[in-house]
This record gives C-alpha cells, sequence and structure tokens, in this order.
C-alpha cells in the first residue's frame, strides 16, 4: 500500500532528530514507499469549499545537519492526499484549534491523525477530567476563594495553566509557601481561563510515566525521573529518561480509557502517570518514541503506521 502523507509540523530545520517523534514516523512511512508532504500549520487555506496547504515534497534520513530534502513550493488540495498527520507542537490555542476546523472538511475522506474533532475537544488537563476515578484531587477554577479552600485541604500542591504544555508554568506550592497570592495574580495577568490545581503528588519523585497508546492499546513506556529542585519532570527541563514497565494499576488506567481513544480516532496518544494517578492525556502531538527505543528496543513508529494503515483501509 503506496500512500501520499501531508505532514502538518513545525519547521523541519528545527527538529531534534534524536528526540522527535514526528522525525521516525516520517522515516517510517519513507520506509514503507509512502510519499510524504511537508507544510505549516500557516500554510493552510480554504477557499471554495477546499482546503489546500502550500507544501513541499520531503524526504528525510538520520544525518545530522542533513536530514531533510525539500522540494518546490506547490499548492495541494489535501482532498486529494490519503493521510494528514496533524503533528505541529502546542500550545492548544486559537490558532490551534483553526486548524482542527479546516482538516475537519476533508476528514475522514482524507485520513486526519488524530481525528481533528476530538482533538479538539480533548485538550489534554481537559480530557482526563472524563476519568475522574484516575485522577488525582483536581480543581479547575477562577474562584480565588476555592483555590486557598483546596490548598487548606490538601496543603501541598500544584498550580498550572490549563491551557499549558511542556511543563511550562507549573508551579510547587508547597506548605508554608508564601507565593500563591503572587502567582494567582500573575496567572489572572496572563491566562483568562481557569487554573487547573492539584494535589502534589510525591511519587514524582520516581518518576512521572508516559505511556503510549495506539488505537486505544498501550505499547510502551518511558519513566521521566525529575532532576533535584525540580517540579517537572520533562525532559527538556532536565528529566532524564529511564526504563520502565507497566504496573498492574497502569494497565488498568490504559484499559480505562483505551477504548474511549479508539473509538474517537485517537491513534496515537501519550498519557502521564504519576504514582496511581492520571494527570494528562496528550492527543496533540505526543512524544517519546525515540526514547523508548533507545530504552527497549521497540519501534512503535511502525505500530502506529500498521494503525493508520488498518483504519485508512477501513474507511475506503
Amino acid at each position: 500500500m503506496s500512500l501520499s502523507v501531508a505532514i502538518q509540523m513545525d519547521p523541519i530545520e528545527k527538529i531534534d532528530i534524536e528526540g522527535d517523534s514526528t522525525f521516525v514516523l516520517a522515516l517510517e512511512a519513507q520506509k514503507r514507499g509512502h510519499e510524504l508532504f511537508h507544510y505549516l500549520p500557516q500554510d493552510l487555506s480554504f477557499s471554495g469549499g477546499r482546503v489546500t496547504a502550500r507544501a513541499r515534497t520531503l524526504q528525510v534520513r538520520r544525518e545530522a545537519g542533513n536530514h531533510f530534502t525539500l522540494g518546490e513550493d506547490q499548492k495541494i488540495d489535501l482532498a486529494g492526499v490519503d493521510i494528514v498527520l496533524m503533528r505541529q507542537d502546542p500550545p492548544f490555542d486559537m490558532a490551534y484549534i483553526t486548524a482542527t476546523h479546516l482538516l475537519e472538511h476533508i476528514h475522514p475522506k482524507t485520513l486526519v491523525v488524530n481525528d481533528p474533532i476530538h482533538v479538539r475537544n480533548a485538550p489534554e488537563k481537559l480530557f482526563v477530567t472524563h476519568f475522574p476515578d484516575l485522577m488525582p484531587p483536581t480543581l479547575i477554577t477562577a474562584d480565588k476563594g476555592r483555590i486557598e479552600a483546596f490548598r487548606d485541604r490538601h496543603a501541598d500542591i500544584i498550580i498550572k495553566p490549563l491551557f499549558g504544555n511542556g511543563g511550562a508554568g507549573v508551579f510547587h506550592i508547597e506548605p508554608g509557601n508564601e507565593n500563591l497570592n503572587a502567582l494567582l495574580e500573575l496567572f489572572t495577568e496572563l491566562y483568562r481561563e481557569p487554573i487547573i490545581v492539584q494535589r502534589y503528588l510525591p511519587e514524582v519523585r520516581a518518576g512521572d510515566k508516559r505511556i503510549i497508546l495506539v488505537d486505544g492499546k498501550a505499547l510502551g513506556a518511558v519513566n521521566r525521573i525529575p532532576r533535584a529542585g525540580e517540579a517537572r519532570s520533562n525532559l527538556h527541563v532536565g528529566g532524564k529518561a529511564a526504563k520502565t514497565s507497566l504496573t498492574d494499576r497502569e494497565h488498568e488506567i490504559c484499559s480505562a480509557i483505551g477504548p474511549t481513544l479508539s473509538e474517537q480516532g485517537l491513534i496515537f496518544v501519550g498519557v502521564d502517570v504519576i504514582g496511581d494517578y492520571l494527570t494528562e492525556i496528550n492527543v496533540t502531538s505526543p512524544t517519546g518514541l525515540q526514547e523508548i527505543a533507545r530504552l527497549d528496543g521497540i519501534h512503535l513508529e511502525e505500530d502506529i503506521w500498521n494503525a493508520i494503515e488498518a483504519r485508512f483501509a477501513a474507511t475506503r
């Protein structure tokens, strides 16, 4: 099966080929004989009922400093390609949401991965609220009094922006910390949305586990251990990737959410688990494939493409 694949992503010249998950997805697609195109989210246009992109053909290779070749700029009708991979990084802002609305016009005739409608309806920190039995004690509000009451009840808390990403704006407010009011004032100035407040999970010192689900099935994981003095475990802020396996509780979590992910066309998903709790469901541009490959020797991009090809064949 040879498919035409348009990859909507960030500038390919800026990616880290040793860590970027989109890069290995492109390598695997190319290995299978699929034709690749690259375009940026701002290259999308809608006119006369058609969604087009200013795109270039793409070839990729694992050569530092020489990892891609782009062809000539051309306008392509996205209804005429087989697959669109929506892989630009958050923030999950109005530009991101607008892209999902545009791609909705071509899906599922052109298979968009992940399904743009359900990506739009599943921001990381809100989607998890549909599984309240799996998440830690959580408050989403703009009410200062309720935040203070939550802190009185749980003492040790985390506050973070509702639509943040990559660990940005995450603060650990320990008992006795006097910065809460100042942070709430700052958040009010920076964000119009409510704030998310959670009970701090000390288990994070042992790691924040990223589990990859492919079409609803847990197929691999990497543990991300925060560095000393850091509450965040994200790899780009100094977290260390470590080999891991799934606990019974983590299998239970994945089994609970997996059917919903598959039904909603969320083929490539990364969930975050700390201790016994599900903290986020990442459907926009999940990462972790290369870390898992290095630690476990498994290449989940193969499973992802198997799932995409199966979903494509089933919808023809």
